[in-house]
């Protein structure tokens, strides 16, 4: 089954929040862009359920992982969107990639950390929506962090202004594997849930089976991973969870201590004018 949670209204303060910082780590050195088979944008298929690939993380053993929506190892359905109520896969769950030769490991889920915490905050219950696949040592050689078509990502950021070109890149297997279909392009709505959700229009818009997908501003740099459909603001928009927010959820809850890994090739900005 395809995965998209479905959200019908997402409010909330529009709050500023500064990076926090961490220490740089060296990373892995990846092979060319067009000589990897595991990307951001691959397919992801957890128990069935199929999800898009967001970006490439790596670690301070040079351990390299690829993200997709805590969501979609889900097990209650499109319409649980509650985090920190809705039931999940356990971590050790293995996720097949496309393009891998050997599944890669559930290693991080959102939801089961807020739950194990005991999180009550209610935007971060509602938006925490992100999840880290562990891949086989075995296919390391195969990964490299840039996004199809766009390039990138060239960094992290927390802040998108409404009326801001955004930018993805969706592996939905309803499109059948049209690539002209597969870029996305947009404008920001504006940010939500204190900062912890983005809400944007893209053409086309985030559909099932793109769930976890790459956003990135007109710059290049990360901000968000497809979470929902929304009815509104506007009918056919997207709730994007802010990945600057959920990464640093993840290390300070535990010892993974991953980071952004930056496409090797350059980002070519926005192609179409808006």
């Amino acid at each position: 089954m395809n995965r998209l949670r479905m959200l019908a209204i997402a409010v909330g303060a529009t709050l500023t929040v500064a990076l926090s910082a961490s220490s740089a780590m060296a990373a892995p050195t990846f092979p060319p862009a067009g000589d990897a088979t595991i990307r951001p944008g691959s397919m992801t298929f957890t128990e069935g359920g199929q999800c898009t690939a967001n970006f490439v993380f790596f670690d301070g053993a040079n351990d390299i992982y690829i993200g997709q929506a805590a969501h979609c190892s889900g097990t209650d359905g499109s319409t649980a969107t509650d985090g920190c109520e809705s039931g999940s896969l356990p971590l050790g769950t293995p996720v097949e990639i496309e393009g891998a030769s050997l599944p890669g490991t559930l290693v991080y889920n959102s939801w089961l950390e807020m739950q194990a915490n005991g999180e009550t905050d209610p935007n971060t219950c509602e938006f925490n929506d992100f999840a880290l696949v562990k891949l086989n040592p075995a296919d390391y050689g195969k990964v490299n962090p840039t996004i199809p078509f766009y390039g990138g990502p060239t960094g992290l950021t927390a802040t998108v202004p409404s009326g801001a070109t955004v930018l993805s890149y969706g592996n939905s297997s309803l499109r059948l594997g049209l690539d002209p279909l597969k870029p996305k392009q947009g404008k920001s709505l504006g940010q939500s849930g204190g900062g912890w959700n983005h809400t944007v229009l893209t053409v086309t818009p985030g559909i099932p089976g793109d769930s976890g997908s790459a956003f990135i501003d007109s710059q290049g740099r990360a901000f968000g991973v497809l979470s929902t459909l929304q009815i509104a603001p506007l009918a056919g928009s997207n709730g994007v969870g802010d990945l600057s927010r959920e990464l640093s959820y993840a290390n300070a809850n535990t010892s993974l201590g991953v980071q952004l890994a930056n496409g090797t090739e350059p980002f070519n900005g926005p192609l179409l004018p808006l």
